[in-house]
């Protein structure tokens, strides 16, 4: 502790907390963090900074402090969407979603023109190279989810803006930015596997979606670069019959590669609770991640859907003739909550869903995602009913 001590800037030290740590959960534990917003020491016991020190005692009153969700898959919230493209847009969705447990996300942008995808890289770098002050969940680099999708499973996807890869798009793209560090696409377009090569090659995630690939076409993806699932069971095929026989689709095919990590939009609507307990048993915890798929609606934005094509039904979004589910309006505490709540997983492995897998899937893991000594202090604070996030931090810093 005392090598850790400066006596610049100002301590934070939660006390009366429950801890979600990365070990187990102390009941009345501590969190210690410095005035740079790395987490310095977690502790059961009581422990005294210098008396000179500038301090601010906080307490948890009983409640569970965890690691602050990761978002790797997030569209919108309080009535924007990312492909708005603009840093008003951003800093809103971020600070939306912050005050509802995500600390840190992947802003993602559905099929569009091209021109588009530009437009945010050049928001996406400006806000990634500003100091984070405080306001929102972190911004760590984008997600596209098109245009690369096979458009017999589009769902609510623009079927403008779907074709299969084109090698000078996609090239060009990642030549000139650094911020795309995930691509969703379906392996089985022409190109696709071309296309997965040479994006995983170059550091990005790369996921199948909106897809029919069967077991093949998955091992063969998993072979080419293709790590990860986008929104699990939800736009890609199960087991089914062609004609008389029975035939394996991409869900099946997913699962008969062990190492393949995948993701659930777990708000108990978009996959049931069944299901989320099934993924959790085949896959394990290590491999699952919690992403919210949230459209502009989530966080109170309802009145503000930037699609008019899209209703709110039923706690999702939908296409407006019904034809398809078009996103969800969750947050992290609801991912958390229906984990807890209707799919029985405990809550310290609902917490590393929602925290620690996705950062490691998405190589951030030596900062971000669990509560221990050396990382970002992106904490947030709730109650044993898991309703709402009482509190939230970021870097150190309470997002209000």
């Amino acid at each position: 502790m005392t090598e850790e001590f400066e006596r610049t800037g100002r301590w934070l030290k939660i006390v009366g907390g429950r801890i979600v740590a990365p070990e187990r959960i102390f009941s009345r534990g501590q969190v210690i963090v410095s005035p740079q917003g790395k987490i310095v020491e977690v502790t059961d016991r009581n422990i005294e900074l210098p008396s000179e020190a500038a301090v601010e005692v906080l307490d948890a009153g009983g409640c569970y402090v965890a690691p602050g969700c990761i978002d790797m898959h997030v569209h919108g919230a309080a009535g924007h969407d990312f492909s708005e493209a603009t840093p008003e847009a951003f800093r809103a969705i971020a600070r939306a979603h912050a005050l509802h447990g995500t600390t840190a996300l992947f802003p993602t942008l559905a099929a569009d023109a091209v021109e588009v995808f530009r437009q945010a890289i050049r928001t996406c770098e400006q806000i990634m190279g500003e100091p984070n002050e405080g306001t929102g969940a972190e911004i760590m680099g984008l997600h596209l989810e098109g245009n690369y999708l096979n458009p017999v499973m589009k769902g609510a996807q623009h079927p403008d803006h779907i074709y299969p890869p084109r090698r000078e798009e996609y090239a060009g793209l990642l030549a000139d930015t650094a911020c795309i560090k995930r691509w969703s696409a379906a392996p089985e377009l022409p190109g696709a596997l071309e296309f997965g090569k040479y994006a995983s090659a170059r550091g990005v995630v790369v996921s199948l979606a909106h897809t029919t690939a069967d077991g093949p076409v998955v091992r063969q993806a998993w072979e080419a670069g293709f790590s990860h699932a986008t929104h699990f069971y939800n736009a890609m095929t199960a087991v089914h019959k062609e004609g008389i026989y029975k035939r394996e689709g991409t869900v099946e095919g997913v699962y008969l590669v062990p190492d393949m990590t995948v993701e659930l939009v777990a708000d108990g609507i978009h996959v049931p609770p069944a299901l989320l307990q099934l993924v959790c048993r085949i896959k394990g915890t290590e491999r699952v991640a919690l992403v919210t798929d949230a459209m502009a609606a989530a966080c109170g934005g309802e009145s503000g859907l930037c699609d008019a094509r899209t209703v709110i039904e039923d706690g999702v979004c939908k296409l407006a003739d019904r034809s398809a589910i078009a996103g969800s309006i969750a947050t992290g505490m609801r991912l958390l909550r229906t984990m807890v709540r209707e799919a029985g997983v405990p809550l310290a492995e609902a917490v590393r869903m929602a925290s620690g897998t996705p950062a490691r899937i998405m190589g951030i893991d030596d900062r971000k995602g669990w509560i221990r000594s050396g990382m970002d202090a992106d904490l947030i604070l709730f109650g044993e009913d898991m309703e709402a996030c009482r509190m939230t931090f970021v870097g150190g810093r309470r997002i209000v």
